[in-house]
């Protein structure tokens, strides 16, 4: 079979390469691409029995240019960027890197939570612009109460660390659970009752605008979103409005509407209290040597 990885996952082409030896003793051939080209993704697959990837969008007009195609390996865990009706409909098989960066996620929301109570950001700008007082005071997140929202392997470590670090968690599930120290509730009560909303569900037709206007205004003026999960989980406009209008307190956004960079005219690079980052979670060292092996072990196992 033909292998080819659309990109280096984060690691050198040597990295990604050497993890292949297994692959490559099999009798497999193995190309790895330097860089993430979604212009040339039709061009560089064309001729692929597997090919694998982590975010960038396949559409049907990739699978129409792959005739050979018949797995994709994606190196990412949600798999909302790939045209899964047209996969079936051809037999692709399609496996994900599921729990390759549940500790990278997690931390980054405490990390998110953290940072905009202590308005970490502006602070270090104004530090660097050498005038002016720093925005003090801050706040603390420990004793404040953390709601999540979806108590998968990410919900569960987020809910774990903020234990850690003195917090009440509440939650929200589609189904029920139990999890130590963790009070289920009901989306009302969560919202009503949490210091900080911390998003961990995925995106599909029930959860896209999960939280709109009618939701911010159910909770705390005091309140944050922190959302490391999908961008279209949150409605851009109402939370923009929401933050310049003071319904709730701020926000710390790792995902949008779509991928990074933003465009110009997104409401959300004008309002107060938020914190913007270019969709960072999952990007750690050890997250991506991780899905590297989960990766290749999908079409081991394949």
């Amino acid at each position: 079979m033909k292998i080819v990885f659309l990109e280096p996952l984060g690691l050198t082409v040597e990295a990604v390469e050497k993890a292949c030896d297994k692959l490559k003793k099999s009798g497999h051939e193995v190309v790895v691409y330097p860089d993430r080209k979604p212009e040339l993704n039709i061009e560089r697959a064309s001729d692929a029995d597997v090919v694998v990837e982590s975010n960038m969008l396949l559409r049907k007009d990739f699978f129409d240019a792959c005739p050979k195609l018949k797995m994709l390996s994606i190196a990412f865990t949600g798999l909302d960027h790939i045209d899964m009706a047209e996969c079936e409909r051809r037999g692709i098989v399609v496996k994900n890197a599921a729990g390759y960066s549940t500790e990278a996620v997690a931390e980054e929301t405490i990390c998110m939570m953290i940072g905009l109570y202590r308005h970490v950001i502006e602070n270090d700008r104004i530090t660097r612009s050498c005038k002016g007082p720093s925005i003090a005071p801050g706040r603390e997140i420990a004793g404040k109460t953390v709601g999540i929202i979806g108590m998968g392997a990410i919900g569960q470590r987020t809910a774990a660390l903020a234990q850690a670090f003195g917090c009440k968690v509440i939650a929200w599930n589609r189904s029920p659970k139990q999890v130590q120290g963790v009070t289920f509730v009901d989306k009302e009560t969560l919202l009503k009752e949490a210091d900080i909303v911390a998003l961990h569900i995925a995106l599909n037709n029930e959860t896209r605008n999960f939280l709109t206007a009618k939701d911010f205004a159910i909770m705390k003026p005091s309140a944050i979103i922190v959302n490391a999960a999908r961008g279209p989980i949150v409605n851009t406009a109402d939370l923009a409005e929401a933050l310049k209008n003071g319904v709730i307190a701020g926000a710390a956004l790792d995902v949008y509407d779509g991928e990074p960079p933003l465009s110009n005219d997104n409401p959300l690079l004008t309002t107060p209290n938020t914190m913007l980052l270019p969709h960072i979670g999952f990007a750690t060292k050890e997250a991506f040597e991780a899905r590297l092996q989960i990766v290749i072990n999908n079409i081991i196992q394949n």
